[in-house]
């Protein structure tokens, strides 16, 4: 096993594309949405009430704070891929560097750290979703097929104190080896 990109057996069959580098010099392996969907603009969400009565210096209720902390949350966009690499490597989801300028698109946490361990996992099969968080003024629909991020493949350090450290077997899927 070195290191590849699998469609998910769920979307076997439906025209899925497995990643590709779009230049001979390009790092990152492109990403396609596996399905339709809109993303909101935040601008259009409750958000904006939010921010008023901080603004103005209010207090805002639980139930408010509740709405506006779910309406700041990014959307995942599934891509129906899957990958394999060896156990010192790592997938990092980027952005792709026209998403925010072209279509205000960004991912919320800067990258995704896609583990090798994450691979057929019980959860999801290991399939890789994309966070994406619209801070335009108007939603933004992605098209089955659009390009929504890029994966760079990249071997990673272990430290001195590594072994002392009591490591537990990933179970499950997105989010699954931590809070």
């Amino acid at each position: 096993m070195h290191r590849g990109f699998e469609v998910v057996s769920k979307y076997e069959g439906k025209g899925i594309h497995l990643p590709y580098r779009s230049t001979e010099n390009a790092a990152g392996y492109d990403f396609e949405s596996s399905v339709d969907m809109v993303i909101p603009s935040i601008w259009k969400l409750g958000v904006m009430n939010a921010f008023k009565r901080l603004h103005d210096k209010s207090e805002l209720t639980t139930d408010e704070l509740k709405q506006a902390n779910s309406d700041l949350k990014p959307f995942l966009v599934p891509t129906g891929i899957k990958s394999y690499m060896e156990p010192n490597e790592v997938l990092i989801i980027a952005n792709r560097s026209s998403n925010p300028l072209k279509r205000g698109l960004i991912l919320p946490n800067g990258i995704g750290v896609i583990d090798a361990d994450y691979y057929n996992n019980d959860s999801n099969e290991g399939e890789i979703f994309v966070q994406l968080f619209n801070y335009s003024i108007t939603d933004y629909h992605v098209k089955k097929g659009d390009r929504i991020a890029q994966g760079i493949f990249m071997p990673f350090l272990l430290s001195d104190q590594d072994d002392a450290n009591a490591k537990q077997t990933r179970t499950g899927g997105f989010g699954s080896s931590g809070n």
